[in-house]
């Protein structure tokens, strides 16, 4: 069976772009108006919603052919609109309470929106695995375009902050090493090279465990040796993740600034870790001609 290569064709983030506060970063949001022109639908879509919408519409900008599956991908979901439902639930004895907060904190609603927005009936789905969120979705979309079963692929992955999450898990120790993050990013993968393409997906790696940093070291060395690459620059947390924040799926807004922000072209590992669980993307990046 013939392996067809992955490639990164488009991409688009929303990020942070200034000095945390409190301890904990915002993300710098779109004017909504111009990728979501409905003003009722824009009223009724939580924050996280119009962050990954508008994100995934941005990635798909100046496509003419509509991707053949939709994978998204969340560590937490829509928390916003959950806090506010199960809030309801206690304010109201369980009664007359509005669906909508209820159909809005749904995993999928993400994917669901972007799908209608840009009337694609394809292949949808969305992954919660926590830190292993946005890595699951790319090896899904990479094992379809590998396989042939489809031509292009639209791979995101969207997280927010709220107060209350963001205090419940400072109490855990989540955010000791970098302040506490958001965002949205998304990543049009096809299995052709054209003169947009940005880089070739080439393996995702994913871990759980109590490593040291030997041990990671040596997993990261045997990554690039089962994937017949000798040497490769290392993007890492420390280099992303002061940008961006600490939030489960933020190996999603590294894949984006090693595409971006990297100079020059070659072989590029991306790690990330949360908590005890560690992963690696190996991209082979290319210079635009």
């Amino acid at each position: 069976m013939n392996v067809y290569p992955v490639y990164i064709q488009s991409l688009a983030s929303i990020y942070p772009q200034g000095e945390p506060s409190e301890g904990r970063f915002s993300a710098c949001e779109p004017d909504y108006k111009e990728w979501i022109k409905d003003a009722g639908l824009r009223r009724r879509m939580s924050r996280i919603v119009k962050m990954g919408v508008t994100a995934g519409l941005q990635c798909l900008q100046n496509i003419p052919v509509k991707p053949e599956a939709i994978i998204t991908a969340t560590g937490l979901g829509c928390l916003a609109d959950t806090e506010k439902f199960l809030q309801s639930i206690g304010s109201q004895n369980e009664e007359l309470l509005s669906p909508t907060p209820f159909i809005q904190s749904t995993f999928n609603t993400i994917g669901a929106q972007i799908a209608l927005l840009s009337g694609n009936k394809a292949y949808n789905s969305t992954y919660v695995h926590r830190a292993f969120s946005f890595e699951s979705a790319l090896l899904d979309g990479m094992m379809r375009l590998q396989a042939g079963d489809a031509g292009s692929v639209l791979v995101g992955a969207v997280d927010e902050l709220t107060p209350t999450v963001f205090h419940i898990l400072e109490r855990m120790g989540a955010w000791r090493k970098f302040p506490a993050g958001e965002g949205a990013s998304f990543f049009l993968l096809g299995n052709k090279k054209t003169m947009q393409t940005v880089a070739r997906l080439v393996a995702v790696d994913m871990q759980s465990g109590n490593f040291s940093q030997e041990q990671l070291t040596q997993k990261q060395s045997d990554l690039l040796q089962r994937n017949g690459v000798s040497d490769a620059r290392i993007v890492s947390e420390e280099m992303f993740k002061p940008i961006c924040g600490e939030y489960q799926t933020a190996s999603s807004f590294g894949l984006w600034y090693a595409c971006t922000q990297l100079s020059g072209n070659g072989f590029v590992l991306i790690t990330n870790s949360w908590l005890n669980n560690y992963t690696a993307v190996l991209i082979e990046k290319f210079t635009k001609e």
